[in-house]
């Protein structure tokens, strides 16, 4: 068998997510028929991130496997003609190791959130960014998202919908930069919950908002979802890169 690593750009727009399911079109079973329609063979994907309903990806990275060799220019060409007309492109293809697993060998995964802070609708970027329209106190946000540092039990930040058995997670490095009205905020850590990121943005926003008074620090020693604030939309959520 060969082995493939796929690095993958999405608009996550008109998708149920990353992962297959009964509802709806996914990212996953329209790569895995690609490769079908290549190949004439049956194939599963591995994705390092199960993004939702929404959420684009600029660096999503997936493993195959393949029984018979195909060039990598040929599996990243082949795979854009047959992803066509939808918003999906294969950036790059690798051969790799038998034992590199998309998902489980990831060292490290980098979020992007983006918000756009002003009184007028968004045009250009609407579906990219979450818009806020009221001030936020942006001093506040910096202040307080340092507090998600390190290693914590992360409960009050997990959706409803979670599966995992810990929500004791590790985040690496937590960064908010504004730029005039646009508010970036870039989060790696190796692992996250269901929604973690955009319920930790959400509530950095609503803190910044004057709509919750509790610290960060406070919210996570409670470990209640119902203290944290809102879940940001979706489509301002990008996965950047995966390190490995």
């Amino acid at each position: 068998m060969h082995n493939y690593k796929i690095t993958i750009e999405y608009d996550g727009s008109d998708f149920v997510g990353w992962q297959r399911q009964d509802n709806g079109l996914s990212i996953q079973q329209l790569i895995e028929e690609s490769i079908q329609k290549l190949t004439n063979k049956t194939t599963t994907i591995i994705g390092a991130g199960r993004t939702d309903a929404g959420v684009h990806a600029k660096g999503q990275v997936a493993s195959f496997e393949l029984e018979n060799f195909i060039d990598t220019d040929t599996i990243r060409d082949g795979l854009n003609h047959h992803l066509r007309p939808h918003p999906v492109a294969i950036l790059s293809t690798e051969k790799i190791d038998a034992d590199f697993n998309a998902r489980f060998s990831a060292k490290l995964r980098w979020y992007e959130y983006k918000v756009i802070n002003r009184r007028a609708p968004l045009t250009l970027q609407n579906n990219r960014v979450w818009c806020v329209h009221k001030t936020i106190n942006i001093n506040k946000v910096i202040e307080q998202s340092q507090f998600f540092l390190g290693k914590h039990d992360l409960s009050s930040f997990r959706s409803i919908n979670c599966q995992s058995k810990s929500a004791i997670k590790s985040i690496n490095s937590f960064n908010v930069k504004k730029n005039e009205q646009e508010i970036n905020f870039i989060i790696s850590a190796k692992s996250f919950l269901h929604s973690q990121v955009r319920i930790m943005v959400g509530t950095l926003v609503d803190i910044g908002l004057g709509k919750i008074s509790k610290s960060i620090s406070e919210i996570i020693s409670l470990k209640k979802r119902e203290y944290a604030g809102v879940t940001a939309p979706p489509h301002g959520l990008y996965l950047t890169k995966v390190e490995y």
